[in-house]
């Protein structure tokens, strides 16, 4: 029996990178999955059907079961159409992986409004939108005396939480905000039967390979280990057996937020005290200006 049989999960951005890969993965291990990918572009430009059709073919195909959702989960309806459709289809609802994501980068001076807007909305509110929705479905069954067991695995990122990227204004301040909802959502939710940890994860995929230097770097350690047939340290698959873990059933995990890349899984925290200046008296400009470091 696998790890995540009989669980209902929906995935978003599941088509392509890693969230295809967790998609894969949970079916193996038993889950049924709703794969969403709208099918645009890096850049969040378009639509295409057919990366989230090819996955659940490829899960069928191999025995799983699964279905696709291309509806937009940077909208509020399309959030709450992609949870109707995991219930509809497979009778309820247990696991939430917030995978889906774009890039829009660009010096904070010519940053647009529309490019700020677009990566905040497929992110950030794209993140809580699933949460809100499939959140309410937890709180009803809660209340109707069926107590869930239900996860939520949201995707921060380095350059978000550890690693602040010159350049990434809008995706470094949404990763950031999916940290610190994470650690809300599961506060929040615990009463209702369900843990919310992220994952901050750095991989292979479609948004690092257009990078600047990070690109170069993982195709060059991906022709390495192809031809040496050694450990591929950046395979989006070296992530998904944490989300896998954070899903199943057993799992006590709750609150945390995890760096993974290749072979090293670290628990990360965040703001903290480093060092501290106090007062008896009221603060004076130049008191501040001659002690705080």
């Amino acid at each position: 029996m696998g790890a995540l049989e009989g669980r209902v999960a929906v995935i978003t951005g599941a088509g392509r990178g890693i969230g295809r890969e967790h998609a894969l993965l949970f079916a193996r291990e038993g889950a049924a999955v709703v794969v969403n990918d709208l099918g645009g572009s890096n850049s969040g430009d378009g639509t295409d059907a057919g990366p989230a059709q090819d996955v659940a073919n490829e899960i069928v195909a191999a025995g799983g079961r699964a279905v696709a959702n291309t509806d937009n989960i940077a909208t509020w309806a399309g959030a709450e159409a992609l949870v109707a459709q995991a219930i509809a289809e497979f009778g309820g609802l247990d696991i939430v992986v917030n995978n889906a994501g774009i890039l829009r980068d660009g010096f904070i001076p010519g940053l647009s409004e529309s490019d700020w807007d677009a990566v905040v909305a497929v992110h950030l509110k794209g993140h809580f939108a699933v949460i809100h929705h499939a959140s309410a479905y937890w709180k009803a069954e809660s209340k109707a005396g069926r107590q869930p067991n239900a996860a939520i695995i949201n995707t921060a990122s380095a350059s978000g939480v550890t690693m602040p990227n010159a350049g990434q204004a809008n995706y470094g301040a949404a990763k950031a905000a999916i940290a610190a909802l994470t650690l809300v959502a599961a506060d929040e939710l615990q009463r209702y039967g369900v843990r919310a940890n992220a994952i901050a994860p750095i991989a292979r995929t479609r948004l690092t390979l257009a990078t600047p230097g990070m690109g170069a770097l993982m195709a060059a350690e991906a022709e390495d280990a192809a031809a040496e047939g050694g450990f591929d340290a950046f395979s989006p698959a070296n992530i998904s057996p944490l989300v896998a873990y954070l899903a199943a059933e057993k799992c006590p995990i709750t609150g945390k937020v995890f760096a993974v890349q290749g072979g090293a899984i670290s628990e990360l925290a965040g703001w903290h005290d480093v060092k501290t200046i106090e007062t008896d008296a009221a603060w004076t400009i130049d008191d501040i200006a001659a002690r705080l470091p």
